[in-house]
């Protein structure tokens, strides 16, 4: 696949119909996971605009920053703590509507003040985590949730 996107307009769900195949065409074949994420990474933030979006990968007991667009991040995170832990340790997608009343949210940038965590689960492990972070409040909900879930799966961790 040529590596352009078709961006389009729309709601958030036929936005995420016309990326979910161009994202899948655009790792399908590609055995190297940090070119996919960030090609995942990539085509997210340019259809939706968000703040930032990126990857954190499960190393060790801890997660450490992958491929991201956006402002400088935090490097690493501990299980359990901010958004992020959080959706490891429960292998669970979260959606937090206000950051800033998430317990023990981690302010990597206090313009964030929305976001959502994908976790990436493989043979029943965390393996990562997909943060998407807006600068507006309560931006995500369960078409997000649907859609990146799916997304996701289509990354192939080995």
């Amino acid at each position: 696949m040529a590596e352009d996107l078709s961006i389009i307009s729309g709601t958030k769900a036929e936005q995420y119909q016309s990326l979910i195949p161009q994202i899948k065409a655009l790792v399908e074949g590609e055995t190297d996971l940090i070119a996919n994420l960030a090609n995942v990474v990539g085509a997210l933030k340019e259809q939706f605009d968000w703040f930032w979006v990126g990857f954190y990968i499960v190393k060790q007991a801890e997660l450490v920053l992958g491929p991201f667009q956006g402002p400088v991040a935090c490097t690493r995170i501990k299980k359990g703590r901010g958004v992020c832990g959080a959706s490891w340790e429960q292998a669970a997608t979260l959606i937090v509507p206000n950051v800033e009343a998430f317990p023990g949210h981690i302010a990597c940038n206090s313009l964030s003040k929305s976001e959502i965590v994908v976790p990436v689960i493989r043979n029943g492990e965390v393996v990562a985590v997909l943060d998407v972070d807006s600068d507006q409040l309560d931006s995500f909900d369960d078409t997000d949730k649907t859609f990146l879930e799916t997304i996701v799966s289509f990354i192939l961790f080995q």
